[in-house]
């Protein structure tokens, strides 16, 4: 436990709070006085894990839960491919905790900073229209609720309320443990590979449902795009991992030193950045590459930036990208950072962005030292024009009642919060924004 007001700020540096009060639980008993403290003294209390959201979602200036003495592997039922972990493991620590037991996760994001309890409850999601966002593989959780009662959530245990517990937004409770249905390791072969615009845009359907995983980015004021395909294989095939030689050229050298130092040459001279985005496409090459799941999935991040994702009807990504190029040159904006493109299947989770409906994701960028509100509000409105709906912990300025058209099952999430936080324990700028107070 450690006195308050020390600033508490997120990666993006879009997001600060002071609270009152940072206690590091090491047991879900700890994790119950410290709810039980809150509501005698009247502040909310909010856990915090990777801080990777861009919103204010974690932010609270009551009681702060610093979850890092809370890692690792509770338990494993290894015949069931099923692992329990506590709820401030990171996504990086599952490799080590999974692979021994012949696991993986069956799908990732290419970020893997959050905890899996940040990461759950905010809707992270991978690329792959065979499979759900990262909520989807939670079949069991340990939940502190907003009375500091205990509660076991599973398939025997009250399960009508997994598919809001599972995403929950930090609303419900303090997830103590998650239980996670895995599959069985395996390998992915990668190919990159550069292709026009307008091709990947008339060929996305078919592309996203012949694939296992596939994504594309489009650098703005460019006509080329950077693909990659991602096809399961079993973890007996050979890998061909990338060379160290090749990794860090790629991964470290352009994608983290080279783009850092980019970006912040286009922030100071605006003008430069169609030219650069164009000589960046003209580089783009082939490669092909196979490794462990993760290895593949998972890509390091080490340039800061601010972002806003929409998840869309699968079929509304075509127009939706050729309506974010055309505004981006209407508004002469100068982008520097590449759009993202992936898609994921349909899923029950009462707050999924992907609930109901196989869903395209679209997210764009600008570096942290840029103020994104004019290109993201004007990004935002096209979005909305095509019945979007915004990832949870990214940016973006929709409300309670905006929300609730958009969600078949908004209500019965909020009636749930009335059952397990019924004094909103719990509630912070962000929740009372999205939910209502």
């Amino acid at each position: 436990m450690t006195g308050g007001k020390a600033r508490w700020r997120n990666w993006a540096r879009s997001e600060s709070s002071r609270p009152e009060l940072v206690i590091a639980p090491r047991s879900i008993e700890q994790v119950v006085l410290a709810v039980e403290r809150a509501r005698e003294t009247g502040h909310p209390v909010k856990p915090i894990g990777g801080s990777h959201s861009f919103t204010g979602i974690g932010a609270t200036d009551g009681i702060r839960l610093d979850f890092s003495r809370m890692r690792g592997l509770v338990s494993a039922d290894r015949a069931r491919g099923r692992v329990t972990l506590w709820g401030g493991t990171h996504l990086y620590e599952l490799p080590a905790l999974l692979g021994p037991l012949g696991l993986a996760l069956e799908n990732m994001g290419d970020i893997d900073r959050q905890t899996i309890t940040g990461a759950t409850q905010t809707g992270t999601h991978g690329t792959g229209l065979a499979f759900g966002g990262l909520s989807t593989g939670i079949v069991g959780a340990t939940l502190v609720t907003g009375t500091g009662e205990v509660i076991t959530i599973d398939e025997d245990h009250s399960p009508e309320l997994l598919p809001a517990v599972a995403l929950g937004l930090g609303a419900l409770g303090v997830l103590a443990t998650v239980t996670l249905q895995c599959v069985p390791q395996f390998l992915l072969r990668a190919e990159e590979a550069p292709a026009p615009l307008d091709e990947v845009l008339s060929t996305w359907g078919e592309r996203v449902r012949a694939a296992d995983h596939f994504e594309f980015y489009w650098f703005p004021h460019t006509r080329g795009t950077r693909t990659k395909t991602n096809t399961r294989l079993p973890i007996s095939a050979e890998a061909e991992p990338l060379g160290r030689v090749a990794k860090f050229l790629d991964e470290e050298l352009v994608n983290n030193q080279a783009l850092g130092a980019l970006v912040a040459a286009e922030r100071l001279v605006p003008a430069m950045t169609p030219r650069v985005n164009q000589m960046i496409e003209g580089l783009s090459s082939r490669r092909t590459y196979s490794d462990l799941s993760n290895r593949v999935f998972v890509t390091r991040r080490a340039v800061r930036f601010r972002e806003m994702e929409y998840a869309l009807p699968l079929d509304a990504v075509p127009q939706v990208m050729r309506e974010i190029g055309a505004m981006i040159e209407r508004q002469q904006f100068r982008i520097s950072f590449p759009v993202e493109v992936r898609a994921a299947a349909a899923d029950d989770r009462y707050l999924s962005t992907a609930h109901g409906r196989e869903s395209g994701y679209i997210a764009v960028h600008r570096y942290w030292r840029e103020d994104p509100t004019r290109y993201f509000r004007e990004v935002e409105a096209i979005f909305q024009d095509h019945d979007g709906r915004p990832h949870w912990g990214k940016m973006h300025t929709l409300g309670e009642q905006t929300l609730r058209e958009r969600y078949p099952r908004f209500d019965d999430f909020v009636a749930v919060r009335d059952r397990l936080d019924p004094d909103r324990v719990f509630r912070n700028a962000y929740l009372d924004r999205v939910l209502g107070a």
